[in-house]
């Protein structure tokens, strides 16, 4: 299966407000990118293949349907899905605003030597 999704609220709170999503759905070392996004908007259809970047979608507000290698996965506030590199992701969202929280892995380091600080990318939308 090209995704794995959980929902947040069934993740133990930490901090009386984090919920770590890192461990249910096994991701590595991320970035994070929230997403406002309005009425009927949709973003463009991409995947990560070429930088090898995992990503988490948690909907925190409303509702909207995330596209995955063609399949629609239906979402409600508090679901969040996980999404392979090599898969096509879309996110289209209904007649009301939604907001996600958008997580990425992001490049840890290249070959000129940084030491492992994060390079964090925007989002494709």
């Amino acid at each position: 299966m090209p995704y794995r999704k959980v929902n947040y609220e069934e993740v133990d709170q930490v901090s009386s407000a984090m919920h770590f999503l890192s461990d249910p759905l096994e991701t590595e070392q991320v970035g994070v990118t929230i997403a406002r996004c309005d009425p009927a908007w949709n973003s463009q259809p991409h995947d990560h293949a070429d930088n090898d970047h995992e990503e988490i979608y948690v909907l925190i507000e409303g509702a909207a349907t995330v596209v995955i290698d063609d399949e629609p996965v239906a979402m409600e506030a508090g679901d969040a899905v996980w999404i392979s590199p090599e898969s096509t992701r879309q996110i289209r969202n209904g007649d009301e605003e939604s907001a996600f929280v958008l997580v990425s892995a992001p490049s840890i380091a290249d070959s000129s030597g940084d030491n492992g600080e994060w390079l964090l990318n925007g989002f494709a939308g």
